[in-house]
Parts: C-alpha cells; sequence; structure tokens
C-alpha cells in the first residue's frame, strides 16, 4: 500500500521549470527570447524591416543570426537589448534573469555566479543588467479612480562619503531616504530621494499620483497640504499609538518596505549610493508583478524579458 501510495505520489509531481530546453539549449534559447520579442515575426533592428527577412543557417554562422535583404545587414535578437555584446551564453542569461525575477527578495552576485558557473564580476555584471531591464519606463500616474495609494518614507544604507553619526536628524543625516508610494492591491513605486521635507517629497508625490488618488499616509506635517489637491487624505497618527482606523493604515507600504530592506539586509547586505535605483526598480518589479496578482515566476520572467529592449548598459568608459 505504502509502495502504491508512493507510485501515485511520484506520478503527480510537476516537471521543474528549470528543466525547461532553453535554459540549457543555445538554440531554444534563442527560439525563447524570440518568442518574445518577436511576436509577430522578426524585425530589423537597423532599418525596421519585416518583409524581407530571412534566417542564416550555414555550418559557420552563429545560433540566432538572421539577415535583413533591405539594409542587407545581419542582426540577432539580442541587438539593441540588455544582452548585446555579451559573451555570456544566452541559456545563461535566462537562467539569471529567471532566478532574479523569482526571488522574492532577491539573489547575492556571489550566489549568482556559483549557480551560473561564472565569475563574480559577471554575475554581478549581469545582475545590474537584468534591474535595468526590470525598470519600468512611461509610467502612468497612479491613483486613479479612487485607488487607494498609501505613502511613506523610510532609510536604508549610507550616503556615498558620509560616515555613520549621531545627530538631531538622526537615520536621515546619514542614510539614504527611499520614499515609497504603494497601491492597495497593485503596483509599487519607489524613489531615491534627497530627504524627507515637504520640498524634497511633495514633488515627487505630485508627478506620480493622479488627482482622483486616495492618498493614505502617517501623520507627517507634509503630508497634510495634499489632502487641498487630491481627492482625499487620510491618516493615521503613529505617534500617538493609531495604526489602523477603518480602511485608514499605512500597512501595505509597510509591508513593501519588510521585504526591501530584508532584501537588502539579508542578501546584498551593501548597496553604493549610485546603484540604488538599480535594486529599487528590481523590488519594485517583483512586488507588481506578485503572486497575489496572478503572475507566477515564469509569466513574471517573461515580463523582465520584454524589457530588455532599448536598455544596453556598460560599465566602460565610452571611447574618444
Amino acid at each position: 500500500m505504502l509502495l502504491l501510495f508512493h507510485r501515485r505520489e511520484i506520478g503527480v509531481m510537476q516537471t521543474s521549470v528549470l528543466d525547461a530546453k532553453h535554459f540549457h539549449d543555445e538554440e531554444a534559447a534563442y527560439a525563447y527570447l524570440e518568442a518574445r520579442l518577436w511576436p509577430n515575426g522578426p524585425v530589423c533592428p537597423h532599418c525596421g524591416g519585416v518583409d524581407r527577412v530571412g534566417k542564416l543557417k550555414g555550418k559557420s554562422t552563429r545560433i540566432g543570426v538572421w539577415k535583413c535583404y533591405q539594409c542587407r545587414k545581419p542582426f540577432r535578437v539580442t541587438v539593441g537589448t540588455v544582452f548585446e555584446s555579451s559573451h555570456v551564453p544566452l541559456r545563461l542569461w535566462l537562467q539569471c534573469v529567471h532566478l532574479m525575477a523569482s526571488s522574492k527578495k532577491g539573489i547575492s552576485s556571489n550566489q549568482l555566479s556559483r549557480t551560473l558557473g561564472v565569475t563574480l564580476k559577471t554575475a554581478w555584471f549581469m545582475s545590474h543588467r537584468v534591474r535595468e531591464a526590470m525598470k519600468t519606463l512611461g509610467l502612468e500616474p497612479m491613483g486613479g479612480a479612487g485607488e487607494i495609494v498609501e505613502i511613506d518614507e523610510s532609510f536604508t544604507g549610507r550616503i556615498d562619503g558620509m560616515p555613520v553619526q549621531t545627530t538631531p536628524g538622526g537615520a536621515s543625516s546619514y542614510k539614504n531616504t527611499i520614499l515609497a508610494l504603494v497601491t492597495r492591491g497593485g503596483a509599487a513605486r519607489t524613489f531615491h530621494v534627497e530627504g524627507t521635507t515637504s520640498g524634497e517629497l511633495l514633488p515627487v508625490i505630485r508627478a506620480n499620483l493622479s488627482k482622483e488618488a486616495f492618498i493614505m499616509s502617517d501623520e507627517w506635517k507634509g503630508y497634510k497640504k495634499l489632502g487641498d489637491e487630491y481627492w482625499m487624505h487620510q491618516a493615521v497618527n503613529h505617534g500617538a499609538g493609531e495604526y489602523v482606523r477603518g480602511i485608514v493604515h499605512t500597512n501595505t507600504v509597510e509591508g513593501y518596505f519588510s521585504i526591501f530592506k530584508r532584501g537588502m539586509k539579508g542578501v546584498y547586505q551593501h548597496c553604493k549610493e549610485k546603484h540604488l535605483h538599480r535594486y529599487l526598480s528590481e523590488f519594485d518589479f517583483r512586488y507588481s508583478n506578485r503572486i497575489a496578482l496572478g503572475i507566477n515566476d515564469t509569466a513574471r520572467a517573461d515580463r523582465a524579458l520584454r524589457g530588455v529592449v532599448g536598455k544596453r548598459l556598460t560599465y566602460r568608459p565610452p571611447h574618444h
């Protein structure tokens, strides 16, 4: 009876997502990326041609090479993306994207290096390219049609060149300030800002919130001005021990910060100020494409792949 149960258990076991062919075969990796970036067929990145395009199949031809017979130039799907000119096999890039998209609190460069079998420097560079792909461009204002948007600020890391010091200003005197806007039941959008004054926070809020938004925040006095500009603003008084008043609270945005800080402290441990905006993009992306919104790990990784176009990133100084 036990053996029969064991066999049944084996029969219903799911295949690991990492067994997929595009994670292990280079031709399959190119086909997988082409299907996501060219859903209607190949497009020449040089001239935009789509009609007179053919795949090169010679024995000496590199995998995934196409030729446009309008501009007479060869190309691959990686041209104009964060993968361009990389010596890392595309199948490893796809593994990296999946690992970063599916790790709720992130995955360190050291772990990527060991898992992918690349150097630490290569893993660090790959992860930053993927973070760039996760960055969302052309964002619409949040909070349309009276959606609830929670606002809060927090601190992380250390301002470059600033030693730790105990001052009346507290953490804000030497740590980086993060402003978060989180739609309840929806997406997150965070910003690395200069400080916590109304002059530093309100312009960012105004640029990213619809006038129809229902804003919820803590009791910070700078937020009080928002009540005259938006559909509604309610606040909870944390200083008086109030954390929930009916539907009014900031628990959602604080939950976002909890994930972010656990990732930054427990996984990444250190982040230079100049790279902080990319880490914010990474955590925003995963939060805004989470399981609770019906997006599983594979779908999330595919969304990241669709963001690789037009974001080529290089850390080498340009040649003059």
